[in-house]
């Protein structure tokens, strides 16, 4: 995973509530091994008429959100089955961070575990950022160390995250990673109480 530290990005906004995996990623596209290749199906249903022509009615086919890196949808987004690869999705697609009122918890920590960003912030706050959303180049900074969500324009907003995923993060590791720090002390561990025959 690479470090997230501080993240400014464009914004789009999907203003729709209980947004479920199977919307994120349907399940028709579940079968591949690998973790790329999912952005282009992102949405897929919304995105797409007939599975081929760009659907001009969707958030994310607006001209003005082209390139956007930080998604803001409305309540308990990623609700529904826990599969991993909606984070996966997203990532691919592009986005970095992910800004709701609520969050499902399974897709809430999945997204950690994958490197990308979950804020949860009030509801007017969304409700603002929604709004701004529209405007062409809107911009937010994400600050995870000083564990914030600002714009140019005098918004800024703090946000709560478990210290130990935070750190994690910061340094863009996994849970493998971790492990690997503590390598010499398991291996220490295992010479005095597992010798060799």
């Amino acid at each position: 995973m690479k470090p997230f530290t501080i993240h400014k990005g464009k914004v789009a906004g999907i203003d729709r509530a209980n947004i479920d995996t199977d919307q994120i990623i349907p399940k028709q596209f579940l079968k591949r091994i690998e973790r790329t290749g999912f952005g282009k199906f992102l949405f897929y249903d919304w995105r797409y008429i007939d599975g081929e022509k760009p659907n001009p009615a969707f958030e994310l086919n607006w001209p003005e959100n082209g390139g956007a890196t930080i998604l803001v949808a409305n309540e308990n987004f990623g609700c529904g089955s826990s599969r991993e690869h909606a984070p996966w999705a997203l990532q691919d697609y592009g986005f970095q961070a992910i800004i709701a009122p609520s969050f499902a918890d399974i897709f809430y920590n999945n997204c950690l575990k994958n490197g990308l960003l979950p804020i949860q912030l009030a509801k007017e706050d969304v409700e603002y950022l929604l709004r701004e959303s529209k405007k062409a180049d809107y911009e937010l900074t994400i600050s995870l160390e000083k564990q914030q969500v600002y714009d140019d324009h005098g918004f800024v907003r703090a946000f709560a995250i478990d210290p130990y995923r935070k750190q994690l993060l910061l340094k863009g590791w996994d849970e493998i990673d971790l492990t690997f720090v503590y390598e010499p002390y398991i291996a220490e561990y295992e010479r005095k109480h597992c010798p060799m025959p």
